[in-house]
């Protein structure tokens, strides 16, 4: 991994190490996967994860490290969940999350946002605690919502993107900074494909009894 880390390219006088590029690649590829519900989603997002636990932890950004091995365990489960989740006619099975489910949601997020900032402060391994965390915990929020097939995982992709692209320019990762700018674009193309695909899936469960 120290070599992926020490070599790279150099692009408009930054340079990017191919522990940077390939994993970045590998994590917008998922995003592309994840519009199209194909269970190749997490195969590719555990490939991107390690090669981005290196490239923080050598930043000294412990929130967006400890990130990737958190979401390299939720990606086994979304890669189970999906399996086992599947719709007869538009693949995964996809659906737009209760109110209660959202609530959870949003509580997770600012929860979690604030216990783990604190850690992250206490144990200084973060410079940016609070944008860390935020980035942290709303990775994870989404990779599980993303696994219970939300739509609503998009948004939190937004929120998430955000605050990732100002502390992506301010830790120098160039590279990074414009894949999560890029995120932001497909992200709301995902959106609208998933919702338009969870009204069809329901609107066919709904006429499947009269049928």
């Amino acid at each position: 991994m120290h070599i992926l880390l020490t070599t790279g390219l150099t692009v408009f006088g930054q340079f990017i190490s191919w522990a940077e590029f390939v994993g970045q690649i590998c994590a917008l590829a998922v995003v592309l996967l994840a519009q199209r519900r194909t269970l190749w989603t997490w195969p590719v997002q555990i490939a991107a994860t390690i090669l981005l636990v290196a490239v923080y932890t050598s930043a000294h950004l412990g929130g967006l490290a400890a990130r990737n091995v958190v979401i390299l365990l939720i990606s086994v489960y979304g890669w189970w969940a999906w399996q086992h989740n599947k719709d007869a006619v538009y693949g995964i099975a996809v659906r737009k999350a209760t109110w209660p489910e959202r609530g959870l949601l949003a509580g997770a997020l600012m929860v979690g946002t604030g216990l783990f900032a604190w850690l992250l402060s206490a144990l200084h391994a973060s410079w940016a605690p609070l944008p860390d965390a935020w980035i942290f915990v709303g990775t994870v929020v989404a990779f599980f919502a993303q696994g219970r097939g939300l739509v609503e995982f998009w948004l939190v992709w937004l929120l998430v993107d955000a605050v990732g692209v100002p502390l992506q320019i301010q830790s120098h990762l160039w590279f990074s900074a414009a894949v999560y700018a890029v995120f932001a674009v497909l992200v709301i193309i995902g959106w609208v494909s998933w919702a338009r695909s969870a009204r069809l899936q329901r609107e066919q469960r709904q006429l499947a009894p009269a049928s």
